[in-house]
């Protein structure tokens, strides 16, 4: 998996920010003020997820992706609170990549439970995929992750039902 990240690198799909180009940008300024703001609303284990934070506001990024779910940590946070930023967890892009068409439920499945045992979370697919449809489809915290989803449904011409169905099976 982490090979699969350092060719998105390599290749330009994911973007490394470093000081000197928050320098360069002329933001970093910004970042900094934006740090100490978000620090006044985490612990001190949340540094990473501040800065993470910090950094989308900054740049004025539409999403983050988070490995920090626990209740009241960044990511449960950017799900209630008023930011402009959507919040994924590892499963979130794993779904939103199959929902594409980009990777099969079977690769879908593996990757999620290699991930899952790696990590250490002891997470249930089923349970993440539940919460993914409460959160995008019939729950959301916030009407503008429903309207993301619908967007994104329409975009990708998704059959979201039976994308669902096909994992299920596959899980159960």
């Amino acid at each position: 998996m982490l090979e699969r990240v350092d060719e998105d690198i390599a290749n330009g799909k994911i973007k490394i920010y470093t000081d000197a180009l928050l320098k360069e940008l002329a933001v970093y300024k910004m970042f900094k003020i934006n740090v100490e703001e978000n620090r006044l609303l985490y612990q001190a284990g949340d540094l990473g997820e501040v800065y993470a934070i910090s950094l989308a506001q900054t740049i004025g990024a539409y999403s983050l992706i988070t490995d920090d779910t626990k209740p009241g940590g960044p990511y449960a946070s950017l799900l209630q609170l008023d930011y402009d930023i959507i919040p994924f967890n590892f499963t979130d892009i794993l779904l939103l990549r199959y929902l594409m068409d980009t990777a099969d439920a079977e690769q879908t499945v593996n990757d999620f439970n290699s991930i899952n045992e790696e990590s250490m979370l002891n997470w249930s697919f089923a349970s993440q995929i539940k919460k993914f449809i409460k959160r995008f489809v019939s729950d959301p915290y916030k009407d503008e992750e429903r309207e993301w989803m619908n967007r994104f449904i329409e975009k990708y011409n998704i059959r979201l039902k039976t994308k669902f169905l096909e994992l299920r099976q596959l899980i159960e």
